[in-house]
């Protein structure tokens, strides 16, 4: 359980996953009010199963080079990045954002995998000089265009000077925190490292009552606002044996590093022979459809050429929205589809990502 489960609990959460082995909500049991507020006002969010991944010593940043293709030289001291971790055959097996504590000390916030066990191995085979262990951190999100006026009345002006995937530590309080500016979803907003797992109530407790002016409520990310923004979910929208490229993180990809790097050779490869599938965006028709809980096939003039990972009814577009990951022969924009749904055959056409209307502004470009 999460230093905040029993806040969720008594605000309401009607239902929980199971994410990086802890609970975690993803709905209080509104599902359009709490997309109204992510959109409008500002959601907290309980996201403590980010784990962190702490590695530490002289050699954690050779290590964390080595474990990712992107290019960490733009990775000052309290600077995030978004990064791909891949396996040696180029597979992804997270997609975490690194923070950058010190010279010789990151964390590694992950997506849903055991990258503890996997750092600890690589460190161990590689004798690197690092300590790998995961810290006493559980962050807390706050999402949506009242964010910052929440965190500025909580930790004062300061907040608004930090950029996109920067952060600082602080106190609120007697709670120890790191603030940065991010979040999974492009509505805006901080996410809050608590540090002491014995205060999350407290936390939790000063976040609502200082967000109340603002209309703050509880919520979690966001399905139908993630997909409408483009918004990558490992093991959602990739299957097993995904590589960076197809899932479109090839701007985080950097081939022409004088280092090695976990999967280098493979990715080189892959880049060279081009994509076999690619994630893209598509509208299905129909009355609105109920999130699906598996992929679905999906055909092309009778012939499969890939799935719909995720799809919902999308408020904003009017539209039935999706995201599939096809055989890049079949990828392209306006290609009509056949998709084998619960509830039937759909028909689905492939247009741009995002999904928002066009021309909506996303506030989060980061």
């Amino acid at each position: 359980k999460s230093p905040f489960f029993d806040c969720t609990v008594a605000d309401g959460v009607t239902h929980f996953t199971i994410y990086n082995h802890m609970f975690m909500p993803v709905s209080y049991g509104d599902p359009d009010a709490e997309y109204r507020r992510l959109l409008e006002k500002v959601a907290m969010w309980d996201v403590a199963v980010e784990r962190q991944v702490q590695i530490s010593g002289v050699d954690a940043e050779r290590l964390v080079r080595y474990l990712t293709p992107r290019d960490l030289k733009d990775c000052p001291v309290g600077r995030g990045m978004y990064v791909p971790l891949c396996d040696h055959d180029g597979r992804l097996i997270n997609d975490p954002v690194i923070l950058r504590l010190a010279e010789d000390k990151f964390w590694l916030s992950i997506a849903n995998s055991d990258v503890l066990l996997w750092v600890r191995a690589v460190a161990a085979e590689g004798n690197f000089d690092v300590s790998v262990i995961e810290p006493d951190v559980s962050p807390l999100a706050i999402q949506g265009p009242n964010a910052e006026a929440v965190a500025v009345d909580l930790l004062g002006e300061w907040v608004r000077e930090l950029k996109y995937f920067h952060f600082r530590e602080t106190m609120l309080d007697n709670i120890p925190l790191i603030a940065g500016r991010s979040g999974w979803s492009k509505q805006g907003g901080f996410e809050f490292y608590l540090r002491d797992g014995s205060k999350g109530a407290e936390l939790w407790d000063r976040v609502k009552e200082i967000g109340a002016p603002y209309e703050i409520g509880p919520g979690a990310p966001n399905p139908i606002e993630r997909l409408e923004s483009g918004l990558l979910s490992y093991r959602v929208d990739t299957l097993p044996d995904s590589d960076p490229f197809e899932v479109g993180l090839n701007k985080m990809i950097s081939l022409d590093r004088t280092d090695q790097f976990i999967g280098k050779t493979a990715l080189r490869r892959k880049a060279e022979q081009g994509l076999t599938r690619k994630l893209v965006g598509i509208v299905i028709n129909g009355e609105p459809l109920v999130p699906n809980e598996h992929p679905w096939p999906t055909n092309v003039d009778g012939k499969p050429v890939g799935s719909v990972r995720a799809a919902c009814y999308s408020p904003r577009r009017r539209e039935n929205i999706g995201i599939a990951l096809l055989s890049v022969l079949y990828s392209g924009l306006g290609i009509k589809l056949q998709i084998e749904s619960d509830s039937g055959l759909k028909f689905g056409e492939i247009v741009p990502l995002p999904l928002v209307p066009p021309g909506t502004p996303i506030p989060n470009d980061g």
